[in-house]
């Protein structure tokens, strides 16, 4: 598998913009915002497919109803608190373990995520990371989280 984990555009460009540095003016904004450099950085990316990454801005009509779907999609999957009974200790996505009372998010198939790590996987690909099972299909059906 691979990591998923978000990286934080800001952190970049805090970096860039060398904040122990002694120069009074900062290059990388000025009193319109961010500089055009930057300002791409700062926008949401989306993968339209699983090889095609692109700014929202870049994205057809087309594609944007597509993860408009997607997330509408991810949002109906439930959320709850792990509470350390499961015999799941980690998130395959990340390999971080659960802390007990965080936020979790339950696929039709069981198994659970952080939710951060499995809403970027679904937007991705919309099946699940461990048994790879189709999550839009199973979401036809109804089921409970117990």
């Amino acid at each position: 598998m691979g990591n998923c984990l978000k990286i934080n555009s800001t952190d970049d460009i805090s970096l860039l913009r060398g904040s122990e540095s002694s120069n009074t003016h900062d290059f990388a904004t000025d009193q319109n915002g961010p500089a055009p450099i930057y300002s791409e950085l700062l926008q949401p990316v989306f993968f339209p497919s699983p090889s095609v990454r692109r700014p929202a801005s870049h994205l057809t009509e087309e594609e944007q109803v597509k993860i408009a779907k997607r997330i509408g999609l991810i949002q109906h999957l439930p959320i709850g608190t792990y509470d350390g009974s499961k015999k799941i200790r980690e998130c395959v996505i990340c390999m971080i373990d659960f802390c007990v009372d965080e936020a979790v998010r339950y696929l039709p198939c069981m198994h659970i995520y952080h939710v951060h790590c499995i809403d970027d996987w679904l937007m991705r690909s919309l099946t699940c990371p461990s048994c790879m099972e189709p999550v839009d299909s199973a979401l036809l059906t109804s089921y409970e989280t117990s």
